[in-house]
């Protein structure tokens, strides 16, 4: 049997999504495509546009066979610990074959000719990245810089080094190598509008595109040509009950989370540095909301997308306790399903035959199956979704269902 597995966030699933799934299809031969995804909030410390149990429906309906939800602590966390705990819950299944992912460049043998330097970081490279950081690079800068410096071949591809998804390749192909995992990555060209690019009037735009369409007020009729139809049904739907969840719907939360811990700082949370939590109370009595304080905090060598992923795990308790727990366990201590299609049973029997990592497909099961450490951090992910489903319903004024009561989506 081959496996295809995805790691995404689909926020929202469009047609280049779609197009993903059916070409890492052809590419992989595969009978089935599992989709490894963020829940409730996202990799640039974010919540989802749409709740997780929408988007795996619209990934189900439009090819994928069984979707997971990718643990709140590494879903929220930069591009080496997201990698690491994405790939190391999918190696552990058992039945992975291949890995695909997006990627502006396309060149997977390239890609993982840079994740082999990475892995096996030299003092020359590590000397060289501290000196960028401490002129001020941010670390992405900052390892392009070193990278190019320690190995000059490397200077030619300076905006792969540089581009969002081939960052996110690189570190997927390092943790496999780390891991010594016996699955093939492969990598899927993209196609259309880059990340950050507007609406256009191609079918293949950006989520964020998207996002940005939606916060602004924009009907979901308007961006119906960039969505699959089997996507937009269950999208429509949602949205008709729903407003789609922006960072500033936080703020207040945020606000209380950050005054209240104010006299003690925020050092205990995952990636907030000494600097940083000083730098919030210094600068809390500017805050008017949760995006404009990101902007405050911002530095020349700290990104916004990082201070706003630091905000997002002091607002949902993900502490560097979590992070070590996490690794002590391999990153995976279960395999939460989101939904499945009825098609993909067998897969089901394959999953069970071969991995020994607890399968939560009923959260009022998972005290039998699980305990100790691994029961406090699905615990963790229960609480972000409480918190998101209570504040998506107060938002639309309509009463929130209990986590425990959501059921899979099976199609």
């Amino acid at each position: 049997m081959r496996v295809n597995g995805i790691i995404a966030e689909y926020n929202p699933f469009h047609n280049g999504h779609q197009y993903q799934l059916e070409e890492s299809l052809r590419l992989s031969e595969a009978d089935y495509t599992i989709v490894l995804m963020s829940g409730d909030f996202v990799q640039r410390g974010t919540p989802a546009a749409v709740d997780k149990y929408i988007r795996a429906e619209m990934a189900l309906r439009c090819g994928a066979d069984m979707v997971l939800e990718l643990p709140v602590q590494y879903a929220t966390s930069s591009a080496e610990t997201f990698a690491a705990g994405a790939v190391a819950l999918l190696d552990r299944l058992g039945v992975v074959t291949h890995l695909c992912f997006g990627s502006e460049h396309g060149n997977v043998e390239l890609l993982k000719e840079m994740a082999l330097l990475l892995s096996n970081e030299q003092p020359r490279y590590q000397s060289a990245l501290k000196s960028f950081l401490h002129c001020g690079y941010t670390y992405p800068a900052a390892r392009v810089e070193a990278l190019t410096q320690c190995y000059p071949f490397l200077a030619k591809h300076r905006d792969i080094l540089a581009s969002p998804n081939n960052i996110l390749g690189i570190e997927y192909c390092k943790a496999l190598i780390r891991r010594r995992s016996a699955i093939l990555p492969l990598a899927v060209k993209r196609r259309g509008a880059g990340y950050h690019d507007s609406l256009t009037s191609s079918r293949f735009c950006s989520a964020f595109a998207i996002r940005q369409a939606l916060y602004a007020g924009a009907d979901i009729s308007q961006l119906l040509r960039n969505l699959p139809p089997d996507a937009a049904r269950p999208l429509t739907q949602y949205l008709s009950r729903y407003f789609p969840m922006h960072p500033d719907i936080f703020s207040s939360a945020l606000f209380y989370k950050l005054l209240a811990e104010k006299s003690v700082g925020y050092e205990k949370y995952s990636d907030v540095t000494t600097d940083l939590s000083n730098r919030i109370v210094k600068l809390l009595g500017s805050y008017t909301s949760y995006t404009k304080f990101c902007e405050i905090l911002k530095t020349k060598d700290m990104t916004y997308t990082r201070i706003s992923r630091c905000l997002l795990h002091i607002l949902l308790n993900i502490t560097q306790e979590h992070m070590i727990l996490g690794k002590e366990m391999d990153y995976a201590p279960y395999i939460r399903v989101l939904g499945f299609r009825k098609s993909a049973v067998s897969l089901f029997g394959a999953i069970k035959t071969h991995t020994s990592v607890p399968i939560i497909t009923k959260l009022a099961d998972a005290q039998k199956s699980l305990e100790g450490n691994a029961l406090r951090l699905l615990q963790q992910d229960i609480f972000c979704s409480e918190l998101y489903r209570g504040t998506t319903a107060a938002q639309s004024d309509t009463t929130a269902l209990s986590e425990y009561s959501v059921p899979l989506v099976i199609i």
